[in-house]
């Protein structure tokens, strides 16, 4: 299918259009999953896969020491360099086996305190077994999707998307069908498996001319390069999961499981619209940002993705919130009508936090690892002291509330860091 001529002509809409498909496709996988997991499971069960999937996403980070970011950084700088790829490859493989062999153990022989943890019950103790079995997947898997970004093959990028999406959504409704909530969690913990599989079978030839395997070793050349992405994904990944973890169980301690299955089918519909812009971000803001050289580029980099992405930002959230009660009867039951009241916060925090990612990654990119911890920080703290104070005023509707606060006081922070970058005379960055 032929683009239109606008369209092609600006890699930021093209490479948006393109992960529109396959996010579409996924969107439509999703819907299928939320309403039969809400039919079958109920508000608990959505609370449950909410649980599982933090865990999930706090591996995607843990089990390669955070190191994505970085990945599509040096990927993008040195794809022409086959030296410096070999230091940055022997670096990971340290950090990727140090790491999978410390998440491994403690979930594996942590089992059965995550299992009481997180669901209240010993019955579960096995679905972190198996997580634990599949970290190294995750965190080889992670890694070769960083070297896909880096080299901005959004191309491929789509259709291993695509496939492994599509693999993990069958797997899970197959579960859903023959084991209940049980069978759910188990594939959700399998499907890390699933991707790294889908990857190596569409990506695995041309990840041969970026990293000669033959060639690493057990050395740590780009340990100081590294261990600032791991400090900064520690912030972005690890605590802002714990965080929703915390605030879940809080929510079931506090009000009801009803509430805190309501309060996860939100977040879940948050991160299926987004993803249509979290791959614009790894795809093509990150690895250009890392090429600008001057205030001057990258004032003119942020006018052309805002210019470009906001207005469609803007009138996606907009139709999301008019069609909200028909989204939640389609998606989840009427049970979960309630949570119609939560969209306007969500939404407007969702809103506000893209914004200032658009700015953010330029302390990613640039390797500014204090400004962009601080800044986390200072959005997370706030939010989590927020949602702790208007949680017994305003319910389950207090912690979105708090989202949409402790992201206006993120986007300040980020704007007062970049003050003299966003406005004033062009320097070398």
């Amino acid at each position: 299918m032929k683009l239109p001529k606008f369209i092609s002509n600006n890699l930021i809409l093209k490479i948006t259009s393109l992960n529109s498909l396959v996010v579409g496709t996924r969107l439509v996988m999703s819907l299928i999953v939320q309403n039969l997991l809400a039919q079958y499971t109920g508000q608990a069960g959505i609370a449950k896969v909410g649980q599982l999937r933090n865990i999930s996403s706090m591996l995607m980070s843990l089990s390669s020491l955070g190191t994505f970011n970085g990945v599509v950084k040096y990927v993008s700088e040195y794809k022409s360099n086959q030296k410096n790829l070999l230091k940055l490859f022997s670096t990971l493989y340290v950090f990727s086996f140090v790491a999978s062999i410390v998440s491994f153990c403690v979930l594996f022989f942590g089992a059965s305190y995550f299992s009481n943890k997180l669901f209240f019950s010993e019955s579960y103790t096995i679905v972190f077994k198996l997580i634990a079995v599949s970290v190294p997947f995750i965190s080889m898997n992670r890694i070769f999707s960083g070297v896909v970004n880096g080299i901005s093959d959004y191309k491929k990028h789509t259709k291993i998307e695509f496939i492994s999406h599509f693999l993990a959504a069958v797997l899970l409704l197959i579960s859903l069908y023959f084991y209940s909530i049980k069978g759910v969690l188990v594939a959700i913990a399998m499907t890390p498996i699933i991707q790294f599989t889908v990857l190596l079978l569409i990506f695995g030839k041309l990840l041969k001319d970026y990293i000669d395997f033959k060639s690493i070793s057990f050395k740590v050349p780009f340990l100081k390069q590294l261990l600032g992405f791991t400090a900064m994904s520690f912030v972005a990944t690890v605590l802002s999961n714990y965080i929703e973890i915390d605030l879940r169980t809080l929510i079931l301690e506090k009000i009801s499981e009803a509430e805190a299955g309501s309060w996860t089918a939100m977040n879940s519909i948050s991160k299926i619209y987004m993803q249509f812009l979290i791959a614009i971000f790894s795809l093509y803001i990150l690895p250009k940002y890392a090429t600008i050289k001057t205030s001057f580029e990258f004032r003119t980099e942020i006018k052309k993705v805002y210019k470009s992405l906001v207005p469609l930002v803007f009138v996606g959230m907009v139709l999301v919130f008019l069609l909200r009660n028909v989204l939640i009867e389609f998606i989840f039951t009427e049970a979960f009508l309630g949570m119609s009241i939560l969209f306007k916060w969500q939404l407007a925090g969702d809103f506000v936090r893209f914004i200032a990612n658009v700015l953010s990654y330029h302390f990613l990119a640039k390797k500014q690892i204090n400004y962009f911890v601080s800044t986390q920080l200072i959005g997370l703290f706030m939010y989590y002291i927020f949602s702790r104070c208007f949680l017994p005023s305003f319910g389950t509707e207090g912690v979105v509330m708090a989202l949409f606060v402790s992201n206006l006081i993120y986007l300040g922070s980020v704007l007062f860091v970049l003050r003299k970058t966003v406005i004033g005379d062009n320097k070398t960055l």
